[in-house]
């Protein structure tokens, strides 16, 4: 498995935990940052709850933009002509 890290962390009595710094820097997480908790079975999966919302995002928006006519670069690039000369214009 490609950059793994194994570590370990103490539950102390309230259940928090202290995250490794090098799990703290591989996930992007900052003082104050928010994480993601996703249990399947006997294993826990923690992301960087930033990072999680945008992959579910990107995942409920898929195929979306197939579906609106959005299928070329062509179609988009005028898109977001359309969109700036919008917001140029207020």
């Amino acid at each position: 498995m490609e950059n793994m890290i194994v570590d370990n962390a103490k539950v102390m009595s309230k259940g928090q935990i202290t995250l490794p710094k090098e799990i703290r820097n591989k996930l992007g997480l900052s003082t104050g940052d928010r994480v993601t908790l996703i249990c399947e079975g006997d294993q826990v999966v923690m992301m960087n709850a930033a990072v999680y919302a945008m992959k579910m995002l990107q995942k409920g928006m898929e195929g979306q933009a197939y579906s609106v006519g959005l299928d070329t670069e062509d179609a988009i690039d005028e898109l977001v002509a359309e969109v700036r000369g919008e917001v140029e214009g207020l």
